[in-house]
């Protein structure tokens, strides 16, 4: 295993088109900042990505793109673990045993089955079986950590029940009563991490308000083109106020980005051009593309540099999942023989 005193954290990302500002702040940004003081794992989810991708050039891609973004953005490959996820075949073999324990009273009350439900969406046994792949994406690892939104939190709650689940039925533990989460953890079983709760995350707003979603088409992607960057900020949605007159900039989704960016000063003085009038959307939106581009600009040039160099990302992601598998050898090894599977050697 990987030598470390540092909790480690786990987290992933669909390589379902560029990353947006809600990536960036919402996911990015903050797992760069959280391997400081844990040791981070990070994976490109290109099998939950394959429920809805039916382009396998854009999944390449869009791969490199991921691992390109986070890499630019200040995440260290040689410290953290960055890898895809389909290049470590353990976590499917993993997911197929969790299956055998989980019940589908549990997945039919997950989100993702829910809300394809609500949408007459194409309910395929991918999306169907979705949370039981994501929980061998995080008990493979025996992860300490799962940083999450208040609105993520489901998905690590039914990872931890489906750990339960395999570990009373097949590692020792009994059935009835609670969980001891104050007990150590026995090095055997497998490990049901907890949540870290990003309460600070900012839900960042798309174009129209909603919460920005490549799923609305209301995203400003993070590495835009010049022209492109400009044209998505000038769309944002506001209200008819002529430019004269005072503005709250409470309930305006420029000033809601802005802040993303800005300093206490910078939105201060904003904030007072609002209410002061003579100020208008349109200073607001220029003011806000200002910032957006010196706030990547350094990003920028490291992630071009990194596209242009395809087989320097690939060797990047190999050597991350093979830093991977040192870890998941002996988590999917230990659940083998709980089951009455023979062991295997690594490699």
């Amino acid at each position: 295993m990987l030598a470390s005193h540092r909790p480690r954290s786990l987290s992933g990302i669909k390589p379902t088109g560029q990353p947006h500002w809600g990536n960036y702040f919402g996911m990015i940004r903050p797992a760069v900042e959280l391997a400081r003081d844990h040791e981070a794992f990070y994976f490109i989810a290109d099998l939950h990505a394959l429920t809805s991708v039916r382009d396998r050039e854009a999944l390449r891609r869009d791969s490199h793109g991921i691992a390109a973004t986070m890499i630019a953005c200040g995440l260290d490959p040689t410290d953290a673990v960055l890898w895809r996820q389909s290049d470590v075949p353990e976590v499917l073999e993993l997911s197929w045993l969790l299956g055998c324990a989980t019940s589908l009273g549990l997945l039919e009350r997950a989100h993702s089955v829910k809300d394809a439900r609500a949408k007459s969406k194409d309910l395929n046994l991918g999306v169907y079986s979705y949370p039981v792949l994501m929980a061998a994406d995080i008990l493979l690892y025996d992860t300490d950590v799962v940083p999450v939104g208040k609105d993520q939190l489901q998905h690590l709650e039914m990872a931890r029940d489906m750990a339960t689940f395999f570990n009373v039925a097949w590692m020792g533990q009994q059935a009835g009563g609670t969980v001891d989460e104050s007990a150590p953890w026995d090095g055997q079983s497998l490990k049901r991490p907890r949540a870290l709760i990003r309460d600070a995350t900012a839900v960042v707003p798309g174009l129209d308000g909603q919460k920005m979603s490549k799923s609305y088409g209301n995203y400003i992607a993070v590495f835009a083109p010049a022209k492109e960057l400009r044209k998505r900020i000038m769309a944002i949605t506001t209200d008819a106020t002529a430019l004269e007159d005072p503005k709250n900039p409470e309930t305006c989704n420029v000033f809601a980005m802005y802040k993303l960016f800005a300093n206490a000063q910078q939105i201060a003085e904003m904030a007072q051009k609002y209410r002061a009038g003579g100020y208008g959307y349109g200073h607001a939106k220029l003011d806000l593309l200002a910032l957006a581009e010196a706030h990547f600009a350094p990003q920028r040039d490291r992630y071009e540099q990194l596209m242009a160099r395809p087989g320097e990302l690939e060797d990047i992601l190999v050597e991350g999942a093979r830093r991977a598998r040192i870890v998941a050898h002996p988590v999917i090894e230990r659940v083998r023989e709980a089951v009455g599977m023979p062991r295997r050697p690594a490699g």
